[in-house]
C-alpha cells in the first residue's frame, strides 16, 4: 500500500499549452472546478489511509525510514507544494476575466503555510518542526500519533481523539477544493427558491431561552410556550423571531445526541421563565466545547418555493441547511465544529408557519 499511497490523491492534470489556448476563461475555471469536485469525492479517503498507514507500526523502523520519508516528505507534502504553486499560478493568469472566486487564495495560503511546517494549531507546532528537522523522530509512536491524527472519514465529521497535522492537511485540501466548486454547486441546488439575502452577524452577548419535546409537534402547544417569550419585550434582540434552534453540545455528530429546541434569541441575563431552557452565547470562543457558544453566524433569507427550500431529497440535511453551509464552505468561513457547532431554523411569521431563513454558527 505504502508505495504508491501518494499516487491514489486525485491530483490536477492540466492540458498542454497548444490545447489550454483554444479554451476560454470560463472554460479553463470550469476545468479546475470539475478538478476540485472530483477530488472531494476521493481525497478524503486516502488521508484517512495515510493516516492508517503512520500509525501502523510495522510499517516504521529504522530501515524504513529512508523510504517513508520519500512517500510522506515528497510523495505527499511536496507533491501538494507544488500542485499549489500550479493552481495559483493558473488561478492568477485568470483572475483578471472575474470567473476566480477569491477565496481559493486565502485557502491556498493556509494550505502552503501547513506544507511549509508551520501549522496554525499551536498544539502542532512543536511536535511538526521536530519532525522535518529530523524525520528519525516519526520512530517514537507518540510522535507518529500526533502527526497521523485519527479518520475522521468521507465526510471529515467521525469523531477523533486526536486531530493531527494530516487532519490538517485534509482540512486545507478540503478548502481549496470547496472554495473551487462550491459557488456553482450552490447556484445549481437553488431550483425553484433563492438565497434573497446572506449576511454574516456579529452578536454581543446573548441567551437562547426555549423548550423542547416531543410534544411540541403539537402548533397550538408550541404557540402557547411561545407567547411567553414574545411577552417578553423589554428582553427581546434584533433576532426578535421564533426560532428551532439544533446543537450537539459541543460534541461530533456521530456521538452526541441531537437537540431541536423551540425558542428565542433574547439579551444576555434574562431571566429564564419556568419550565424554559437557556443556552448562553458570548463574542468570544471558550474553551470548553458546547456552550456557552460563540454569537457569530451566516444569516440566509430565502424566497420562492417552501417546500422546495425544504426538501431533503439529494442533500445531507436539506436545501436551506446545505445551501447555507456551501456557500460559508465556498466563502472559506470558519465553522467551529464540533466544538462550537450549531445551526437554527428561523421562523419570521412565527412558528406555526414554514421557516424562511437560516442560521449557522460561524468564527469570522
Amino acid at each position: 500500500m505504502k508505495n504508491n499511497l501518494p499516487d491514489n490523491f486525485h491530483w490536477i492534470k492540466l492540458p498542454c499549452q497548444e490545447e489550454d489556448k483554444t479554451l476560454t476563461a470560463s472554460e479553463k475555471y470550469q476545468r479546475l472546478v470539475n478538478w476540485a469536485s472530483n477530488a472531494r469525492g476521493q481525497n478524503p479517503n486516502v488521508f484517512d489511509s495515510l493516516t492508517e498507514w503512520i500509525l501502523d507500526d510495522s510499517q516504521w523502523s529504522e530501515e524504513q525510514l529512508a523510504e517513508n520519508k520519500h512517500i510522506l516528505m515528497d510523495g505527499v507534502i511536496a507533491r501538494f507544494s507544488e500542485q499549489n504553486g500550479l493552481l495559483r499560478r493558473h488561478l492568477k493568469a485568470l483572475e483578471p476575466s472575474g470567473v476566480v472566486n477569491e477565496a481559493v487564495f486565502r485557502a491556498l495560503d493556509r494550505f502552503d503555510d501547513e506544507l511549509a511546517g508551520h501549522p496554525h494549531d499551536q498544539h502542532l507546532q512543536k511536535v511538526v518542526s521536530q519532525v522535518f528537522a529530523d524525520f528519525s523522530a516519526m520512530l517514537d509512536r507518540g510522535i507518529r500519533e500526533l502527526i497521523a491524527g485519527d479518520r475522521t472519514g468521507p465526510a471529515s465529521t467521525d469523531s477523533v481523539d486526536i486531530f493531527g497535522y494530516i487532519n490538517c492537511l485534509k482540512e486545507c485540501d478540503a478548502s481549496v477544493q470547496w472554495a473551487l466548486f462550491m459557488p456553482s454547486t450552490v447556484e445549481r441546488q437553488q431550483r425553484g427558491f433563492k438565497v434573497e439575502r446572506f449576511e454574516y452577524k456579529k452578536m454581543p452577548a446573548m441567551r437562547f431561552i426555549g423548550f423542547e419535546g416531543d410534544e411540541y409537534s403539537s402548533v397550538e402547544k408550541r404557540m402557547e410556550k411561545m407567547q411567553i417569550l414574545r411577552s417578553l419585550t423589554e428582553y427581546q434582540t434584533e433576532l426578535a423571531c421564533d426560532v428551532f434552534f439544533m446543537h450537539h453540545y459541543g460534541l461530533w455528530v456521530d456521538v452526541g445526541p441531537w437537540h431541536g429546541i423551540w425558542g428565542r434569541f433574547m439579551k444576555a441575563d434574562t431571566p429564564v421563565p419556568e419550565g424554559f431552557l437557556s443556552i448562553d452565547f458570548v463574542p468570544f470562543r471558550s474553551e470548553k466545547a458546547g456552550p456557552p457558544y460563540i454569537s457569530q453566524f451566516a444569516y440566509a433569507t430565502f424566497s420562492g418555493d417552501k417546500e422546495a427550500m425544504h426538501q431533503n431529497e439529494g442533500f445531507d440535511s436539506d436545501a436551506m441547511y446545505d445551501i447555507t453551509r456551501n456557500i460559508m464552505l465556498g466563502q472559506g468561513v470558519n465553522i467551529p465544529y464540533p466544538s462550537k457547532y450549531w445551526t437554527a431554523e428561523v421562523f419570521p411569521e412565527g412558528c406555526d408557519k414554514d421557516s424562511t431563513a437560516y442560521m449557522f454558527s460561524a468564527e469570522l
